[in-house]
């Protein structure tokens, strides 16, 4: 066995790194939201924009934050 480990200790620590890497790529697809949607129609080359959902989303939350702040200052 790799490392002169057992099996049983071998497949544990195998299943808890497939686990980890798992529930890191859930993490990541949570944070950014990236859109899974396949057009019907394929973008030429160069038209393929990409936008992540997730932190435009929290970049207009921050905007109109600062603009409530701003206005609640001015009066």
């Amino acid at each position: 066995m790799p490392a002169g480990v057992s099996w049983p200790r071998y497949l544990r620590m195998f299943s808890a790194s497939i686990l980890a890497m798992f529930a890191g790529a859930q993490v990541v697809h949570q944070y950014y939201l990236p859109d899974l949607s396949i057009p019907e129609i394929p973008p030429k080359p160069g038209e393929l924009r990409t936008e992540l959902r997730g932190y435009k989303v929290r970049e207009e939350a921050a905007t109109a934050f600062q603009q409530l702040k701003a206005e609640q200052k001015v009066d």
